[in-house]
């Protein structure tokens, strides 16, 4: 279900994203479907929160398995972090083609240690992995499951803040979506037939992030772990990068249309390297406070509800463009329309309903946090009139 929720959800985006080829993302999109003030709330919790924490996630994530694999004193956890966090902000502010690069290389790095599983899990393999069944306790929830692992698939609404800076984002945005979930799935889906093919449903479960360091060990000898701990250290890069790259457009579209308070310094680019530097510096700067004042994980897992009721007002956006712009050629239609959408729609629905049942707090706070940004987007209007 969670592998087939985001197909839909990249179908369905892939549409909007050939209508609107701009910078900005979910924040462009449901500006220019619903009007700034929506579109202000889903770019400042991205901007301030969202973007920020998952950076800073990753980055204490990828200081953690540096620490693990070169045996170091986890003192250095934050520095670190920190560094690294910097070195990339510093790469992609010298230009998109460097930050680009850094992608395409981690991209075959990680893809290596998962060929080689999924290889020879299917062939060494010797479980009967399609007689598994493993219970759901009354404690689990299938819809807090998913919502945990979203982070995995962002990958499709991040690219579309870069949609501006394509050469022909009307065909290549909708085609860099769709395969891209598509990719991802395959890789997730594999990997884990592997897993259950080599070990037990609950030894899976036991092992947690171990299971697969644990099911390398066992096909690939001694060295099995450690060929899977640099595919996920260059795996976690790679990601830290393409957030990177990604999410600072966002407040720089926003700063573009003054909806952020320093909102020229924000915007302006590099003039050397053409790139939005600024807004990069940005972003380090809040997501290395989050490191050092909290838990940024916690405040990602926390943001993601509320970035979900945002998808889903895109979702519904779909049919909003095709009655405005109902005689209007479209670049690239979701297949199987209304069907898709409608999918991609009750299944989101699922999911939220799924996190309020199971932790309303958090919900709550997500949407607290939205709304600590109205009193700027207030006092920016007013600004914007009195001027």
């Amino acid at each position: 279900m969670h592998h087939d929720e985001k197909n839909k959800i990249g179908l369905t985006v892939a549409e909007i994203g050939a209508q609107i080829p701009k910078n900005g993302g979910l924040y462009t999109y449901l500006e220019e479907i619903y009007g700034s003030f929506w579109g202000y709330l889903s770019g400042w919790m991205q901007t301030i929160v969202y973007g920020p924490a998952i950076i800073g996630t990753l980055g204490l994530y990828f200081s953690s398995l540096m620490i693990n694999f070169f045996y170091l004193d986890k003192v250095w956890n934050l520095p670190i972090a920190i560094g690294t966090v910097v070195f990339l902000g510093f790469v992609n502010s010298m230009g998109t083609k460097y930050g680009g690069i850094v992608q395409t290389i981690t991209t075959i790095g990680k893809m290596i240690p998962i060929v080689l599983i999924v290889v020879l899990g299917f062939w060494k393999g010797n479980s009967d992995i399609f007689n598994v069944v493993v219970p759901i306790s009354e404690n689990q929830s299938i819809g807090m499951a998913i919502l945990a692992t979203l982070f995995a698939y962002d990958g499709w609404i991040l690219l579309a803040s870069i949609g501006g800076e394509m050469k022909n984002p009307t065909k290549l945005l909708p085609k860099a979506m769709t395969v891209g979930i598509l990719i991802v799935t395959a890789a997730y889906v594999l990997i884990n037939l592997a897993l259950l093919n080599v070990l037990p449903a609950a030894k899976i479960v036991d092992l947690g992030e171990n299971a697969t360091a644990t099911a390398a060990g066992m096909l690939l000898g001694e060295y099995g772990g450690k060929i899977i701990s640099i595919g996920i250290i260059v795996s976690i890069f790679g990601c830290l990068n393409g957030k990177i790259l990604t999410f600072p457009r966002i407040p720089m579209s926003m700063a573009e249309r003054g909806q952020l308070p320093f909102a020229k310094f924000i915007a302006k680019e590099s003039p050397r390297f053409k790139t939005p530097a600024n807004a990069i510096t940005v972003e380090i700067i809040l997501g290395i406070i989050l490191m050092i004042i909290s838990d940024p994980n916690k405040l990602s897992e926390i943001s993601v509800f509320i970035i979900y009721i945002f998808y889903v007002m895109t979702f519904i956006g779909v049919f909003i463009l095709r009655k405005r712009n109902k005689n209007k050629e479209r670049a690239y239609s979701v297949p199987l329309f209304p069907i898709v959408p409608i999918v991609a729609i009750l299944g989101s629905f699922f999911v939220i309903g799924s996190a309020i049942i199971n932790d309303p707090v958090s919900c709550f706070l997500s949407i607290g946090i939205v709304f600590t940004g109205l009193p700027v987007y207030w006092y920016l209007n007013k600004k914007k009139e009195t001027e």
